[in-house]
């Protein structure tokens, strides 16, 4: 019989490898994998949804004075 020594080893849970793996994986997919638009196409974009969301808005506000306009003229006949 011997004796047997062994050298310490870092304890490392598997949580921390799957948040590790998480964290380099992301990262290399952000800069290696994703295609960024262009400035100019985002701002095309903002303008487009800053048109719509405008005119949405109007249409909105048009059938909410129409409906109160309607329930004004039904609460004064009665």
């Amino acid at each position: 019989m011997g004796v047997r020594i062994s050298l310490p080893v870092p304890v490392v849970s598997k949580y921390t490898m799957n948040l590790k793996n998480f964290v380099l994986e992301s990262y290399d997919e952000m800069v290696n994998k994703v295609t960024w638009p262009k400035f100019s196409f985002l701002q095309n974009s903002a303008v487009l949804v800053l048109v719509a969301s405008l005119i949405f808005a109007l249409f909105i506000g048009a059938v909410d004075l129409g409906f109160e306009n309607i329930m004004t003229w039904f609460y004064d006949l009665f």
